[in-house]
């Protein structure tokens, strides 16, 4: 097994000089744990996952007993468990912890971020870690995706044509898989999806038909990219509009799926207010799409909504590595007129267009211009396309190769 090295690894380790608590979110088996293993010292470091059943009942219900027993500076796993810790935590902050004494890892953001700012505002680093980015995989480093040309040709990346890339979108990013820690990939991702619903889904609904909670989230990755219609997903699986909506709640607080909202303003009157959904790993929407090979991925309808997804999470994991905040939004109004994605950055609005053509036009950058009705100003555009190289459109738009984001 090889152990490939994260982005985020300096980061933590010079937060740890300045923060006396770490919280690191992200989904299941996307490496916090081992992580923080690599940029804190071990030795000195008592590890404790809340999986444990034993060590979740204590901090549950004696969250300052817990505490005493173990030794500073601590890891906590799962921390989701017993959000009755944090206000101990907090009082051992108070109390003057030395920086490094807390490092808290869950998987269920929306809820850890909540805790931490009822209780930690203003105590805690707060990072997001997500599964391995391309850039990760290939041993480079890259700042957060700008679109201007000068930026974007700094980039490093190592040419891939569109077998390549669709063999990249098959594999995924699980650090477990790329490592080689394990190597069917099938029964990996059967066992992450079955592990998912018995573990969280099970515990957010009581109750649930795990066999129909499968088959929801099968018709969700069948509508990967697309804009979010509860009501077509509720008729394929045979359940109620309502119990759709607090399904995909369950889904996208576990970061099983993550939605890019729609671009609006006040002088946009037109535009459409589904937000669109995708998935925080393409490897597990191809095999919950039930596709054996990458060729047969790169040939199906689905080639260019998987390609989407693939290229948005690759952006959101540049600015998730860097610890910047995303501001992505993309645009559709009642004309049919579309934006695949808006960067909102340097206060200007960056538009951006995906496609899978290896000859791309320039007249697929003109509804770029639909934003400029806005009362933002428009800075520099790009098409991200199956091009060989990189290539200036105009002044203002740049054609970018898939392999260079």
């Amino acid at each position: 097994m090889t152990y490939i090295n994260r982005h985020l690894t300096e980061k933590v380790k010079a937060l740890s000089n300045e923060y006396a608590c770490i919280l690191l979110t992200g989904p299941r088996q996307v490496g916090k744990t081992t992580l923080l293993e690599h940029a804190i010292n071990n030795d000195k470091v008592d590890f404790v996952t809340l999986d444990d059943m034993s060590e979740r009942k204590i901090a549950m219900t004696d969250p300052e007993l817990f505490l005493n027993s173990h030794k500073l500076p601590i890891v906590i796993d799962e921390v989701q468990y017993a959000p009755e810790l944090f206000s101990y935590i907090k009082i051992a902050v108070d109390k003057g912890a030395a920086p490094g004494s807390f490092y808290l890892t869950g998987s269920q953001s929306f809820k850890l971020m909540r805790l931490a700012q009822e209780s930690l505002a203003g105590r805690v680093a707060i990072i997001q870690l997500s599964a391995l980015s391309q850039s990760e995989i290939l041993g480079i480093q890259n700042s957060e995706f700008k679109t201007e040309f000068n930026e974007v040709i700094n980039r490093n990346g190592i040419s891939c044509d569109m077998q390549g890339i669709y063999k990249r979108i098959f594999e995924g990013g699980m650090p477990a898989l790329i490592s080689k820690k394990y190597t069917d990939r099938d029964v990996y991702y059967s066992s992450y999806i079955k592990t998912f619903i018995e573990r969280d889904v099970s515990e957010e609904i009581e109750g649930v038909d795990k066999f129909l909670f499968s088959d929801f989230i099968r018709a969700c990755a069948c509508r990967i990219a697309n804009e979010l219609n509860i009501h077509s997903i509720a008729m394929d699986v045979g359940i109620s509009d309502d119990t759709a909506k607090r399904w995909l709640a369950v889904l996208e607080k576990s970061e099983i799926i993550f939605f890019v909202h729609p671009f609006s303003n006040n002088l946009l009157k037109r535009t459409v207010k589904n937000k669109k959904m995708y998935f925080f790993d393409t490897g597990i929407a191809a095999h919950l799409l039930k596709y054996s090979s990458s060729e047969v991925l790169m040939n199906d309808a689905i080639n260019g909504a998987i390609l989407e997804n693939y290229v948005i999470n690759e952006l959101r994991k540049t600015y998730q590595n860097n610890c910047k905040e995303e501001l992505f939004y993309y645009y559709r109004d009642v004309d049919r007129n579309e934006i695949d994605l808006i960067i909102d950055y340097d206060n200007l609005l960056h538009p951006i267009e995906i496609k899978k053509s290896s000859v791309p036009s320039d007249k697929m950058t003109k509804s770029f211009k639909c934003i400029d009705k806005s009362s933002r100003k428009r800075g520099a555009g790009c098409l991200i396309c199956m091009k060989d190289k990189i290539a200036a459109i105009d002044r203002e738009n740049t054609m970018v190769p898939v392999w260079m984001i």
